[in-house]
Formats: C-alpha cells, sequence, structure tokens
C-alpha cells in the first residue's frame, strides 16, 4: 500500500483535482435574469431617493423597509451609490442603523450627488445588476464542498460521528465542545467523534472560496492557523 502524503507540497503535482466541484454561470448569458430579478430594487431605490434631505436619512428609510429580502438588497444598492465603506454585512442589521449613521455618516456621498448619479444610469442599469447577482449564489460553492465532504466521510467512515453544519447554519462553538476553553465563542466548522459520540477525535476547518457570502477573516487560512494554534496551545 503506497504511503499517504504527509505535507501540502505533496499534493502540488495534482492541485487541479483538490479545487472546488463547483460550476459557476457564464456572462453575459445572465444578465436577462438579473435584470428582471433587480429592476424593481433599482427602481424602488430611486423612488426612495425622491424625499430625504440627507443620505442619512436615505438610509434610515431603507432600514424601516419592512420587507427583510428588500431591505437587504436596497442596502446592497446602498453601499455601491453611497458608503462603499461598509459591508453589506453592516447594513442589513436594521437594529445597528442609528450606529452607522453616527459612525459611517459623514462619509456617506452627499443626497444630491446620489440622486444626480442615478439618474444617469438606464432602468435596468446592465452593469448594477450583474455586480448584484453575484451576491445571489455567494456561499453556494461553499455549501456544496462541505455537504459533498459529510457524505464522503460518512461513507468511508460509518463507525464515526461527525457533527456541524453541512451547509448553512451555525457552526459549533469551542465552548461547546470543551467546558474550560479560554475562547468560547471561537466557531469551528465540524467535529469528528467516535463509534459513541462522546470521545472527541477531530476539530475542522472548512476553506472555502472567497467569493462566498461568508469569507471573512476566520474562514481564511490565516483566521485557520490561529485558530490551530489556539486549540493546540
Amino acid at each position: 500500500m503506497s504511503k499517504v502524503p504527509k505535507s501540502f507540497a505533496a499534493y502540488k503535482k495534482d492541485s487541479h483535482n483538490w479545487i472546488t466541484l463547483a460550476t459557476g454561470e457564464y456572462y453575459p448569458d445572465i444578465l436577462k435574469d438579473a435584470c428582471e430579478l433587480y429592476k424593481p430594487i433599482l427602481v424602488m431605490f430611486g423612488q426612495q431617493l425622491k424625499t430625504p434631505e440627507s443620505s442619512i436619512a436615505l438610509f434610515m428609510q431603507i432600514a424601516n423597509v419592512s420587507d427583510g429580502w428588500m431591505r437587504i438588497q436596497l442596502a446592497r444598492v446602498f453601499r455601491k451609490y453611497v458608503s462603499p465603506e461598509t459591508s453589506v454585512e453592516m447594513l442589513k442589521n436594521k437594529t445597528q442603523a442609528k450606529t452607522i449613521c453616527e459612525r459611517f455618516g459623514k462619509g456617506f456621498r452627499p443626497i444630491q450627488k446620489v440622486q444626480a448619479a442615478y439618474e444617469t444610469r438606464p432602468i435596468p442599469d446592465e452593469a448594477l445588476c450583474a455586480v448584484l447577482w453575484e451576491y445571489k449564489d455567494r456561499g453556494k460553492k461553499g455549501y456544496d464542498l462541505t455537504d459533498k465532504f459529510f457524505s464522503i466521510f460518512r461513507l468511508t467512515f460509518p463507525d464515526l460521528t461527525i457533527k456541524g453544519p453541512e451547509r448553512a447554519g451555525k457552526d459549533i462553538l469551542m465552548g461547546e465542545v470543551f467546558n474550560d476553553y479560554p475562547n468560547p465563542k471561537r466557531p469551528v466548522d465540524f467535529a469528528i467523534y467516535d463509534y459513541n459520540g462522546h470521545d472527541l477525535l477531530a476539530i475542522g476547518l472548512a476553506r472555502y472560496d472567497s467569493d462566498r457570502g461568508g469569507a471573512q477573516e476566520d474562514d481564511r487560512t490565516g483566521g485557520h492557523q490561529n485558530c490551530a494554534h489556539e486549540i493546540l496551545s
């Protein structure tokens, strides 16, 4: 039986076999569907632009939109037109709207410039619709990869137990694994136990594509290295 390589360098020659097993969509094929989906969002954003006296007032207006999906899409358009320094994750949290305005409002583009910029673009705006379309399935590749990993693991090791979110879902917190863990809110992607489901064998961290929706610091290799050092110490 051949020996299993012990370092990542040993996999370099066939690294093309280890990339994410997921396909994407072709451009400009996506434009028709993107424009149909996001045209109502852009139209509503234009309606929201007509009355507020400032960009802060515009954001507070958007934060009060009752439909959650619509509010998030409007926040994405707001970010492109008004506040590129704020993240979508931040803007879509309606309970933090006042705090966001206090901290970032001075950097918002003046409402008159936003209105003028909006008027220069066609409806639907193909360029912006294509950008927004990129958000629609972000995370899918990562979820597909995790889903396949869980399936392969269960087929290969039927006597072991693997726990964690297989697609979207709450991460496992290290404080739930070890009662005395010094950083109890440290998230990990999965935990592997022996056949009885009690004795911990391994902690897992998934490496997703950087364009997925939740690709933040603790999902990148640097964050994983920090986590590994923390766990081992």
